[in-house]
């Protein structure tokens, strides 16, 4: 292949549809730090995805919990796209999409995840001892005011 030659990456942030839920799934599969939950539920909620070249390429799941006060309930982005900037756009269109305070649970582990937050503006808030099992682990909270 050329290597002057791009591959086009066309990336467009949508809700979730039924047909999405198999790639979710493998998404969260293959995420062991996220939270790993029945696909079908992220429907009853705002389940948004990241569709590259059509495929899904990632998802973040949020929910209203009072008014002007929302929750990321989980955000995954496919391992072989992670550090693309997917899980940042994902997360930019939820924060643009709902003003107000932002929550979410992060695993304290989870270095990566905690950078992304903090870097869009998310500070830590507190700590919930053995949030996560499997394997148990704390929970740092975040929060966001937009």
């Amino acid at each position: 292949m050329d290597p002057k030659r791009q591959v086009r990456r066309e990336i467009t942030i949508r809700p979730a549809r039924f047909t999405d839920l198999a790639a979710i799934d493998a998404i969260q599969s293959a995420s062991p730090e996220a939270v790993h939950w029945n696909p079908t539920d992220y429907l009853k909620h705002d389940c948004r995805v990241c569709d590259l070249n059509s495929c899904v390429a990632g998802f973040l799941v949020t929910r209203e919990v009072a008014p002007g006060e929302s929750e990321i309930l989980n955000l995954a982005v496919d391992p072989a796209e992670r550090r693309t900037g997917i899980a940042r756009r994902l997360l930019a269109d939820a924060l643009a999409q709902a003003k107000g305070a932002w929550f979410l649970e992060v695993r304290a582990s989870n270095e990566a995840a905690i950078r992304l937050y903090e870097s869009a503006g998310f500070h830590r808030a507190g700590r919930r001892p053995q949030y996560y099992y499997e394997p148990a682990e704390d929970a740092i909270v975040m929060r966001f005011f937009s």
